[in-house]
């Protein structure tokens, strides 16, 4: 059984990104593989470097379950938006 992770980077729960990603996982899971999912809208942390680079800021417990779950997928599938023609940051 194939473990996949689906990472969806869009910041709209109801955009076409999400149904894609829910019919990616729809599909996987029907063939057997075993799915997780991060949708990082979900997630919080805080995106800022509050001490620039002179201090090194800790790994909010959401980002650490979401490199645990990258970690244990031996596939990924990264479904974002493209604005101005090209990935966001």
């Amino acid at each position: 059984m194939k473990k996949i992770v689906v990472i969806n980077g869009h910041p709209d729960k109801l955009s076409f990104n999400s149904a894609l990603a829910n019919a990616y996982i729809k599909s996987a899971k029907e063939s057997g593989a075993e799915v997780r999912y991060i949708a990082l809208a979900d997630l919080d942390f805080n995106p800022n470097l509050q001490f620039g680079y002179r201090q090194r800021m800790e790994l909010e417990p959401d980002l650490l379950q979401a490199l645990q779950t990258i970690q244990w997928s031996e596939h990924q599938v990264w479904i974002h938006p493209l604005w101005w023609l090209g990935m966001p940051a």
